[in-house]
């Protein structure tokens, strides 16, 4: 092999390995901007309780409310439901709740479990009983907060594989080519 070949081979294989680490750094932070997708979530739940529980306001102007305080998509999702509720038309809440969600945060690319529970919210905020609803809401915000950590463990285990296997397949892309 000439000098001037064995060390473009060299760069490629430099490059390679960047590449693959680069990949497990990407897929760190995906799973990072997920878990905050998820914490926002939280966030924006925690607001509706509040202003159920404070406010006593009914529902389509909490909705408008919280509104004012999230970021998009999320405040698209909130003047949805605020606007549909209002109007209501016979629809169910929970109906309303659950096509103002896929619709409105279909974007966010959720897990369908995710996306199913955040659905589900719309049974507990359309109970009649304020007692039974803020109890039900907080068991869920309670298991968010359990799957948040739980997903906050799996990715700090997933960024160190990610990286692992950049690294590995970069030194085997090496020990192959040499």
């Amino acid at each position: 092999m000439s000098g001037g070949v064995f060390y473009a081979e060299t760069d490629r294989l430099h490059s390679d390995s960047f590449v693959n680490h680069g990949r497990g750094i990407l897929y760190g932070v995906e799973q990072q901007q997920y878990l905050e997708k998820l914490m926002y979530i939280r966030h924006i739940l925690e607001l509706i309780q509040g202003e159920i529980e404070y406010s006593g306001a009914p529902l389509f102007e909490v909705f408008g409310k919280t509104a004012n305080r999230v970021q998009e998509p999320y405040r698209s999702w909130m003047l949805d439901l605020k606007r549909r509720v209002e109007a209501r038309g016979g629809q169910s809440f929970r109906g309303i709740w659950e096509a103002c969600t896929e619709t409105k945060l279909k974007e966010l690319h959720l897990k369908s479990r995710h996306m199913r529970e955040l659905s589900e919210v719309g049974m507990y905020l359309g109970q009649m009983d304020v007692r039974t609803g803020r109890t039900s809401m907080q068991m869920y915000l309670e298991n968010l907060g359990a799957e948040i950590e739980e997903t906050r463990q799996e990715i700090t285990a997933k960024k160190r594989i990610g990286n692992w296997l950049g690294v590995m397949s970069g030194l085997f892309l090496v020990i192959v080519l040499f």
